[in-house]
C-alpha cells in the first residue's frame, strides 16, 4: 500500500509539473528582428556610416578622374577611365608658391615632427603616471591637478607666449622647436591616462616587488612595462593622430621650407595660381590622412584593449 501510495503521490508531481510546462515557454521574450528599438539603432548607425564614407567615396573617385569627366559634374558616379596621374602630381609636383615638390617634402617634414614628439612625450608621461599611481610623494596630488588643468588651456591662449621663448633661445621655425612643442603638450592628457591605467593594476604587484628590493626604475622597466602595452597603443594612436593631423602649430611654429603635410595640404588646395585641379586636391587630401588611418587599423584592437582596460578609470 505505502508504494501504491508513493506512486500516486509521483504520479500527481509528474502530473502538476507537466501542467505548469504545458502552460507556455519560459524565460524572456524573444524580441522581433525588426522592432522600432533595433529599426531606431541599426538605422543611427547606418546615418552615421553614410555620413562619413559618402565623403571619403567621393574624394576616392574624383581622385581617379581626369579633369574632362569631372567637368561632366556627376560627382557621384565612378571613373569612366581610372588615372593615377593626379595622385602622382599630388605627390611631387603640385605647386605651392615657387615651390613645385608636391606633399613629397611635407610628408618627410611631418615624419620628423611625429616620431620624436610621440616617442618624447609618451616615455616622460608613462613615467610621469607610473610615479603620480605608485611613488606617492609630498604635493603629487598639486601636481597632478596643475597638469589637468594644463591639457584643458585652449592651444590658442599659450601660441603667443611660446613663439616669444623659441624666438628667445633660438629655435624659432625649427622643426626642433615643434617637437618641443607637440611634447610639452601632449604630456597632460597622456599623464592622466597613464597615471589611471596604472591605478587599475593589481597594488599587490607594486608591494611584492618593493618587498623583494626592487626599485623605481627596475619596477617600472620589469614590471609596469610589459603590462601595459595596450596603454601605449592608446597614447601612440592618439599622440599620432593629433600631431600629424595638426595645422595650427605647423604654420605658426615653422617657416616655408619646414611646413609639415597638413600645411604643406592647405596651400597646395587654396592655390590660386592656374586652374582648380579638383581630383589632385582629392589626392593630396587623401595622402596627408592615410598615415593616422593606417595606424589606427593597425593597432584598433590594442586601442579598444587599452581603453577597457583602464585607460579612463579614475
Amino acid at each position: 500500500m505505502a508504494n501504491i501510495g508513493t506512486l500516486n503521490t509521483t504520479a500527481a508531481g509528474i502530473d502538476a509539473v507537466s501542467g505548469r510546462l504545458g502552460d507556455g515557454p519560459t524565460g524572456p521574450k524573444p524580441r522581433p528582428a525588426l522592432s522600432p528599438r533595433n529599426i531606431m539603432l541599426y538605422g543611427t548607425l547606418t546615418i552615421a556610416a553614410l555620413y562619413y564614407l559618402l565623403p571619403l567615396y567621393v574624394m576616392v573617385v574624383t581622385s581617379l578622374k581626369g579633369m574632362p569627366e569631372i567637368r561632366l559634374g556627376n560627382i557621384f558616379s565612378p571613373p569612366m577611365e581610372v588615372t593615377f596621374e593626379p595622385w602622382v602630381k599630388a605627390w611631387a609636383e603640385a605647386c605651392t608658391g615657387l615651390n613645385c615638390d608636391g606633399l613629397s617634402r611635407g610628408f618627410w617634414n611631418s615624419v620628423r615632427i611625429t616620431v620624436p614628439s610621440v616617442i618624447i612625450s609618451i616615455a616622460i608621461a608613462s613615467v610621469n603616471g607610473y610615479a603620480l599611481a605608485n611613488w606617492r610623494f609630498k604635493g603629487s596630488e598639486l601636481f597632478f591637478s596643475i597638469l589637468i588643468i594644463g591639457a584643458f588651456i585652449p592651444y590658442q591662449v599659450m601660441i603667443y607666449p611660446i613663439v616669444i621663448i623659441l624666438r628667445e633661445i633660438g629655435i624659432y621655425g625649427t622643426l626642433t622647436g615643434l617637437v618641443i612643442v607637440h611634447s610639452i603638450f601632449g604630456m597632460p592628457i597622456l599623464t592622466l591616462l597613464f597615471r589611471n591605467y596604472f591605478v587599475s593594476l593589481p597594488e599587490e604587484l607594486f608591494k611584492a616587488a618593493r618587498v623583494d628590493g626592487a626599485g623605481f626604475w627596475q619596477i617600472f622597466l620589469k614590471i609596469m612595462l610589459p603590462m601595459s602595452l595596450p596603454i601605449f597603443v592608446v597614447a601612440m594612436i592618439l599622440q599620432v593622430t593629433g600631431i600629424w593631423n595638426d595645422f595650427l602649430f605647423g604654420v605658426v611654429f615653422t617657416r616655408p621650407d619646414t611646413y609639415p603635410m597638413t600645411v604643406q595640404l592647405n596651400n597646395i588646395v587654396n592655390s590660386v595660381q592656374g586652374v582648380k585641379e579638383y581630383n589632385v586636391n582629392m589626392a593630396a587630401t587623401i595622402l596627408t590622412g592615410l598615415v593616422p588611418l593606417i595606424v589606427y587599423f593597425v593597432s584598433g584592437r590594442l586601442f579598444v584593449r587599452g581603453i577597457a582596460a583602464g585607460a579612463v578609470k579614475g
